[in-house]
């Protein structure tokens, strides 16, 4: 039974901020640049997980993760199916990794 509360008090913790932080900017009027600003963090961090994943897919080869990366970027940018995209990459991946 202390499982059971140890994760309740857990979660509890958790979304305890979340819900404040929307309870509270809910009633407020932000400018336009600060939600402009807001709304870009998500990319941001989501660059700042990936890119160091990138690098260490080969140790001691990072060209390996760039090139996997840039084909994952370049695909992407056509908007293409996330789909291909990741068969690109993982072919680009491959590719260099039977080079080497």
């Amino acid at each position: 039974m202390n499982l059971v509360w140890i994760i309740l008090g857990m979660s509890l913790v958790t979304m305890l901020p979340r819900w404040l932080s929307v309870w509270v900017l809910g009633r407020w009027k932000l400018p336009p640049r600060v939600r402009l600003w807001l709304n870009s963090i998500p990319y941001a961090a989501l660059g700042a997980l990936i890119f160091p994943g990138i690098l260490s897919v080969e140790p001691g080869a990072p060209a390996v993760g760039l090139v996997g990366g840039l084909v994952a970027g370049g695909l992407a940018y056509f908007r293409l199916p996330i789909l291909v995209v990741i068969t690109g990459a993982v072919l680009a991946v491959m590719g260099m990794k039977g080079l080497i």
